[in-house]
């Protein structure tokens, strides 16, 4: 958890759950941009920003990276890189990418979703197939990307099983699809199944992480892949606008990130067991914690007499911040500003609300 020597939130008797991008650098992060090497990235490049690239390049296990601005951008470049105009992308229809990279996905790439059923954030693979299938037939869009996200945000921080996605990977190499995977926060599924990122990219022809969300890194994302994929991606990045300067300013603390935050994540998903356990023991409605694998939870609020929005509200009085998705759920996010004493007030304040709703 933060020590007395780390930079505390910008309002400290605000418990911040909505999410993990709200997150602070420490003072190593500071320090590190105080003190980068730095060059212009679109020119002759940053030294500070190859060397995040080549460390993003390492821990996946690809021959390639690029910084870019925000995960958004980097699943776009990806998009761009990947497929052709009017092709089909896969992916379960609750993914991040269809609930909020629609507008992009088909405005900027021109690509086409097409969803799969799923399971938490699993699509199911005989019905992947069938699609696939389908999208052969003469008459339909081709198929362009089959598309992965771990952990699953809409599904309440899930983690794909590996053997799960080496077999979706299986089947885009036997139907000569590109697999790429939305791991914004690749990290926490890392920590959370026990193994390395590189044990996660590898089945995939792509992956996007960040590391300004759990990282706790101000800004930025990469893109990892192979050589050829990133060459056009990097083109791709100057289209929509993504070339920077001197961006080793911000790239320096994604190297810190990378170096120092990435195994407390798990006190992350500690903090959110702890939530779910204390909102199910207030009303199992509420939460299931045998479903809360990292850092993120949803919280059922249909058989109360408050919506989501009447219960964000109600929170925010206590000083509480939580995302209201949709009428029925709560998004709460835990990251190392949420010690324990925030998640006591959190489950304060939510045994304070219940009984109004």
């Amino acid at each position: 958890m933060m020590d007395a020597s780390e930079t505390p939130t910008a309002a400290t008797d605000i418990v911040d759950l909505r999410s993990d991008t709200v997150t602070l650098p420490t003072e190593a992060m500071y320090e590190a941009m105080r003190s980068a090497p730095l060059g212009d990235d679109s020119r002759d490049s940053d030294p500070t920003v190859r060397a995040l690239e080549a460390r993003a390049a390492s821990l996946t296990g690809k021959t390639a990276a690029l910084f870019v601005p925000s995960g958004t951008m980097g699943n776009l470049v990806a998009m761009l890189a990947h497929g052709e105009r009017g092709g089909e992308v896969f992916a379960d229809g609750g993914a991040h990418l269809f609930n909020s990279e629609i507008g992009s996905m088909v405005t900027v790439a021109g690509l086409v979703p097409r969803s799969v059923p799923s399971r938490r954030g699993a699509m199911d693979e005989e019905m992947l197939a069938q699609a696939i299938r389908a999208a052969s037939s003469a008459g339909r869009p081709r198929p362009a990307l089959i598309w992965m996200e771990t952990t699953h945000n809409g599904a309440g921080g899930t983690v794909l099983p590996l053997p799960h996605m080496a077999r979706i990977h299986a089947l885009g190499r036997e139907s000569a699809i590109a697999v790429h995977v939305d791991g914004a926060r690749l990290f926490n599924a890392a920590v959370a199944l026990g193994v390395s990122a590189h044990q996660i990219a590898a089945h995939a022809d792509s992956l996007m992480f960040c590391v300004s969300k759990g990282l706790s890194a101000p800004v930025g994302s990469l893109l990892v892949g192979d050589d050829a994929l990133i060459a056009r991606a990097r083109a791709f990045r100057r289209i929509v606008g993504g070339n920077m300067r001197q961006a080793g300013v911000i790239a320096a603390a994604g190297l810190v990130a990378l170096d120092t935050m990435i195994e407390r994540l798990r006190e992350d998903h500690e903090a959110a067991a702890r939530l779910a356990q204390g909102l199910a023991w207030l009303d199992p409605a509420l939460a299931q914690p045998d479903h809360v694998q990292t850092n993120i939870l949803r919280i059922d609020v249909t058989n109360s007499a408050h919506d989501a929005a009447g219960w964000a509200s109600a929170l925010r009085a206590s000083g509480i911040l939580v995302q209201a998705s949709g009428a029925t759920q709560l998004r709460l996010v835990t990251h190392r500003h949420i010690d324990r004493a925030a998640v006591d007030r959190t489950l304060a304040a939510f045994s304070a609300v219940a009984p109004q709703a």
